[in-house]
């Protein structure tokens, strides 16, 4: 009996101990990423407003809790828009949850998820809604976003949803075209660019394959593209990579923003980083952490999504 209570005196001790260590651990990780510099807040229009008017522009994104990125890729593109469409009431939308609830949270900066946009806009009486997404591609995201529209058909006279960035080969051209440019003086020969996308299990992952083959037709012979969550992984852009006689890594995200993944899976310090992989690998390696929203070709793509889907849909853009 003595064995027994000695045991369970033990185990009732060690509990104790893990439950007053857990909050600790909590709070000291969360203390972590609050001192985490990720820009000031107050710099970024979350395009919350009512009085929208008869006509609006909602564009939506994934969304990014990094303040500088978001205001220099999304609010960019958003300020782009307003400045092509002046008649049209911008506004901005994000389909992660998580990302607005933390952001409102550390930064106390309020953006509509999808649907409180909608609401807004109904509220506000809007009759022409056009969605111009931010998304790379016709994927999960996408689709949610065309349903979620679906539920919103009776509330306006029309709704209209344009195309992601990578829809046409003309698309896949443009952005090619951008991201070389934006990375000319690094192609020497003897360095190695490399684009990391975020990656998808859905059959729309093919744009990363589709757009390595795009580069390489347009003779970007030292260019790769891989992915965070798929294929190819960054052990794949390294054999690649390897085939080849560089003494130099470029790295650089092909994503909208330069948020979680660019600064930790790309440009962080774990093992497991492209950053380090590379480095462990024997290559010299620079991270160029700047979104595809902050190059104005990619900016202007969007912008004539937004215009082919006014036009397809005979809608005027100067509404008087």
């Amino acid at each position: 009996m003595k064995t027994i209570k000695k045991i369970l005196t033990c185990i009732l001790s060690l509990t104790l101990i893990l439950s007053a260590c857990a909050p600790m651990s909590a709070f000291a990780e969360a203390k972590d990423e609050e001192d985490f510099e990720t820009g000031d807040a107050s710099l970024d229009d979350p395009r919350n407003a009512d009085g929208i008017g008869e006509n609006e522009l909602l564009v939506v994104s994934f969304g990014t809790s990094y303040n500088d990125s978001r205001r220099l890729t999304i609010g960019a593109i958003e300020s782009d828009l307003e400045a092509a469409f002046p008649d049209w009431s911008v506004r901005r939308a994000f389909t992660s949850q998580i990302i607005i609830d933390h952001v409102k949270e550390r930064d106390g900066e309020a953006i509509d998820n999808v649907h409180d946009a909608l609401e807004r806009a109904a509220d506000n009486g809007v009759k022409t809604l056009v969605v111009q997404p931010t998304h790379l591609m016709h994927g999960i995201e996408y689709n949610d976003l065309k349903n979620e529209l679906a539920e919103y058909a009776d509330a306006f006279d029309r709704v209209v949803l344009a195309e992601p960035l990578l829809n046409t080969d003309r698309d896949f051209d443009t952005v090619a075209e951008a991201v070389a440019a934006a990375t000319a003086e690094y192609d020497d020969g003897d360095t190695a660019i490399c684009f990391m996308g975020h990656g998808t299990e859905a059959e729309s992952n093919a744009v990363y394959s589709k757009m390595q083959t795009v580069l390489k037709e347009a003779g970007c012979e030292h260019y790769y593209i891989g992915t965070v969550e798929a294929e190819p992984s960054v052990e794949e852009v390294l054999e690649m990579v390897q085939n080849g006689s560089y003494k130099r890594v470029v790295l650089r995200p092909l994503m909208i923003v330069a948020g979680d993944h660019a600064n930790n899976d790309m440009a962080g310090d774990e093992d497991d980083s492209w950053k380090s992989v590379f480095t462990a690998a024997g290559y010299e390696v620079e991270c160029v952490v700047e979104g595809l929203g902050q190059l104005p070709a990619i900016r202007e793509l969007i912008v004539e999504h937004t215009r082919e889907a006014m036009a397809a849909n005979d809608i005027e853009e100067s509404i008087k």
